[in-house]
């Protein structure tokens, strides 16, 4: 029978809920994204569930989970792995922590720009080459990354070409007072050991709602409405560079996620003003001198568009 995909949606949202404060539209965001087949830059300052969020929402589902730790120190071999002479004299392999379905980058632009270029290849082809093995990497394969705003200590700003490989771009953001409220009661709760994360759905489902996603059907009007927005970027005086064909490609696959989340066949416009935050936010550089900020321009850009 096939997967309800809506019904399916809501019952990993529910149960991310029942752990998570506030948040409401970052999880929505995060979890179109893995229907999306499409990678994630959390961007935030230190303690707001950037981690927690991603480790919740990896725990709803039966896969392959893992961690790497965005330090000055990182190595290459320590993402992607590295071969080695055994005992015997063979050649063997050691895999890294990227041979997952999930994974989990935290403070991704602490890393040195050498070791962010690692990622390059296996976001965007999902694929690792060590040495003269060149492996691909399981389905699904998703990762979250989490990143500080570069005015907190020892951050660099992420080359523009590995930041195009992420669909989206999500601002994590301090709760409310009654959120931090309600995530004080659920950490009680947790350091009860009372509730833990119930798993919803495997691999397989996650990769039969990526395929049904896929045929969502996109509209003439949200096709243009996408390459007006991308282009406007382009021509936009207060930028430098603008949105590339990746960007109208996240535009698409997010859409169409989104669509299917809520129950619909087909796409709309305003599933693309939803998203023109999340999906240009981090692919658009901006003039110093402009006075306006990302998310100013980006605005700015969708109210033409409307």
């Amino acid at each position: 029978m096939p997967i309800n995909a809506k019904e399916t949606y809501d019952k990993i949202y529910a149960e991310v809920k029942k752990h998570i404060a506030g948040n409401e539209n970052t999880i929505k965001l995060m979890l179109m994204a893995i229907i999306a087949d499409g990678h994630v830059l959390l961007e935030g300052v230190p303690g707001v569930a950037k981690t927690t969020m991603t480790k919740t929402i990896a725990s709803t589902l039966d896969a392959k989970f893992g961690r790497i730790e965005g330090t000055a120190d990182l190595q290459i071999k320590d993402v992607i792995g590295y071969t080695y002479i055994d005992e015997n004299h063979n050649v063997q392999l050691k895999k890294g922590p990227i041979f997952t379905n999930i994974l989990l980058i935290d403070e991704l632009n602490r890393t040195q720009p050498t070791v962010a270029t690692a990622f390059l290849e296996a976001l965007e082809e999902k694929r690792v080459t060590i040495g003269n093995n060149d492996i691909i990497l399981d389905k699904p394969f998703i990762t979250f990354a989490t990143q500080n705003p570069l005015n907190i200590e020892g951050t660099l700003p992420l080359p523009k070409v590995l930041a195009d490989r992420f669909i989206m771009r999500i601002e994590v953001k301090y709760a409310s007072e009654e959120q931090e409220q309600e995530m004080l009661r659920l950490k009680e709760k947790e350091e009860l050991g009372t509730e833990p994360v119930k798993k919803i759905i495997g691999v397989k489902e996650i990769l039969e709602m990526q395929s049904l996603a896929d045929r969502i059907a996109m509209p003439d009007d949200v096709v243009q409405a996408i390459v007006k927005m991308v282009d406007a970027t382009r021509k936009e005086i207060h930028v430098v560079m603008g949105g590339s064909p990746r960007a109208e490609i996240s535009f698409m696959r997010a859409a169409k996620a989104k669509a299917l989340i809520e129950g619909r066949s087909s796409t709309s416009v305003d599933d693309i003003i939803f998203l023109a935050r999340p999906v240009l936010s981090h692919r658009i550089a901006v003039k110093a001198s402009g006075g306006l900020g990302v998310n100013g321009i980006i605005d700015g850009i969708v109210a033409m568009q409307k």
